[in-house]
């Protein structure tokens, strides 16, 4: 059974996201709802397909195909979460989700926000906690606010980080 509903009349063998692979649910304290993978998935897989309404404006669970037009999906891709050190790629040409490196069963599906969004529905903290996490989520084209430029300098300062500091993590 599809994750989308019924009446989107998708084809259920077009590798689209089955409920017996991916679940939607909050599992972390203080995040959001994400999409959880039942099953362990490969680099370089191709995950699943996407979709969802075509809106002309930025909303919750919209994504950026161009500038002036966005998908609007409540039910799957809006729902995953960000990371400073995403494990997909979420192709917005092909509308397609790839893995970046091997993800077990149970880990949430993370991408960077930036890599799709020019400007953010809304900007937010940050709670990857990766070594080189920037603390504050915004759009690529956007500006930090100054709410988000306090609670960096705060996150800098407990870090004990400078802001052109970049961790290195021995493999």
């Amino acid at each position: 059974m599809l994750i989308y509903p019924h009446d989107f009349g998708l084809d259920p063998n077009f590798d689209y996201p089955k409920k017996e692979d991916f679940t939607v649910c909050r599992r972390e304290d203080g995040k959001g709802a994400g999409v959880y993978t039942k099953k362990d998935l490969k680099r370089g897989e191709m995950i699943t397909r996407i979709t969802g309404n075509i809106v002309p404006t930025v909303m919750q669970h919209t994504l950026q195909i161009t500038p002036t037009t966005h998908m609007y999906d409540p039910y799957f891709t809006g729902y995953i979460l960000h990371s400073c050190a995403p494990n997909i790629y979420l192709d917005m040409t092909e509308f397609e989700l790839w893995a970046l490196r091997d993800i077990d069963a149970g880990q949430a599906l993370t991408m960077d926000y930036a890599q799709t969004e020019d400007i953010l529905f809304k900007q937010f903290p940050c709670l990857c906690g990766t070594p080189n996490c920037r603390f504050w989520i915004t759009g690529r084209k956007e500006e930090v606010s100054p709410e988000g430029i306090a609670y960096i300098e705060q996150q800098l300062e407990q870090h004990d980080r400078e802001s052109s500091e970049i961790v290195m993590v021995a493999c």
